[in-house]
Parts: structure tokens; sequence; C-alpha cells
């Protein structure tokens, strides 16, 4: 395997599958699938997953909430997510560990940096839920912190399409796809990979990023076999 400990980043909105709002289960089940053939290989893996799929701060903030209640309603949404995918690793036979940037000790432990990598160690799945703890920060910030913080090889962002394009390729036929690019150049075109909190701290670390297709089954294993899968952002 090409990475010993990855840190895999999922939107709230991949869990919808083709539903509207909330959660499906067949999603759900078919991640945890791809997570196990990572894991049975011997990869530490370690997950930070969005809430978008319930709530968004920063759209309440654009409806008049206040942005702070807003994120931290954003950040329990990211919790609820957290829950449903360890079900759904448990259901398939995967040890895991949910730990949360906000204090819920009845469903998930608090964010010990110590305690998560002796999980990872010891082959367990760790789920990082509550986001950053702390509001104007977006789980892509989270991710990035997380992996720093447990010492990851590389951000897995996975995704509905292949890759970062010059384009958004769902509206512009035109768009071609990057299969390697510099942390430079996709600031220099402007490209949208993560926020640029979350970009520019991965860059000041020497993190680098890896865009694909979550949603094609075995892309996951394919990534961390060192399979030019999606697109790579290095230096």
């Amino acid at each position: 395997m090409h990475y010993k400990r990855i840190l895999l980043k999922l939107s709230g909105e991949a869990l919808m599958g083709e539903r509207q709002y909330g959660i499906d289960p067949e999603r759900l089940a078919d991640y945890a699938k791809e997570i196990k053939t990572v894991t049975d290989k011997g990869i530490e893996v370690a997950i930070v997953i969005g809430g978008g799929n319930i709530f968004r701060g920063v759209a309440g903030a654009s409806k008049g909430m206040d942005r702070v209640q807003g994120d931290h309603m954003g950040m329990l949404a990211t919790v609820i997510n957290g829950l449903a995918l360890q079900s759904a690793c448990e259901d398939h036979g995967i040890e895991t560990r949910l730990q949360s940037a906000v204090k819920i000790n009845e469903v998930a432990e608090p964010f010990i940096r110590r305690k998560a990598i002796r999980h990872l160690e010891k082959g367990r799945v760790v789920i990082f839920g509550g986001g950053t703890g702390n509001p104007y920060f977006t789980t892509d910030s989270a991710a990035v912190l997380r992996a720093i913080e447990i010492e990851a090889d590389v951000i897995l962002k996975g995704t509905r399409v292949d890759g970062i394009y010059t384009a958004d390729p769902e509206k512009d036929e035109q768009a071609t796809k990057f299969d390697f690019i510099s942390f430079d150049e996709v600031l220099n075109k402007g490209l949208k990979v993560m926020d640029t909190t979350a970009f520019t701290l991965s860059q000041e670390n020497e993190l680098p990023i890896i865009v694909f297709d979550m949603n094609k089954p075995g892309n996951l294993l394919k990534v961390v076999s060192g399979e030019n899968i999606g697109t790579k952002v290095n230096l």
C-alpha cells in the first residue's frame, strides 16, 4: 500500500445518495464496504464528515440566523452523520470510534489526539465529528487540522466527480481534468478544492490532497494503492 495512514474527507451531501435531504442507508453501506476494503489491507483510516445534508451554518446565516448559532447547529449535524457512518461501518465488521470536538459524552468520545492515534494503531477507524469545535471554520479545515494532528500521510477528499477540472465538469463539457497540480497552481487558477483556510493550512504543512470519485466502487482502494485515480495536489 502506498499510504499507511489516511484522512478521508466526506461531505454531508455525499450521504444523501439520490435523496434531496438526510441520509441514504444504501449510500452509507456502500461507503462502509469501501472503507473495509482498505482497513482489511492494514491501512489506518480516520474520517471527517460534513453536515450539509442536514444543516449548513452559512446557509442559515444568509437567511438571517445568527452565524455562530448556525455553525453550532452544523457541528451537531456532523455528529449525527458520524453516528450514522459508525453504525454502517460496524454493521460491516469494522471497529470504530467516534470522537467529537463538541462534548457529547453520551454518544461520542471527546477529541484527544493521543487517544485518536492509539485507536488508529489498534486498527480502529476513527470518525471525527463536531468540526473543529469552533464557529466560522468548515469541515474542510477540520479535516486538514485532524490530518496534521494524527500525522496522516494524505488527505483523500471523496466527491462525486473524479478529480479537479479547469471548470465544473457538470456544467462545462469542455472542462479538462488535472492528474497532478501544485498548490500554487490551484491558487493561481482560482480552482475550488477546499476553502482557503483549509487549503493554505495543508500547503504550509506539506500535506498532499487527492480529490477522487468516492462513489465509484474500488476507487478508495486504488487511491491508497498508489494508482493514478483522481487529482493529486502536492508541492
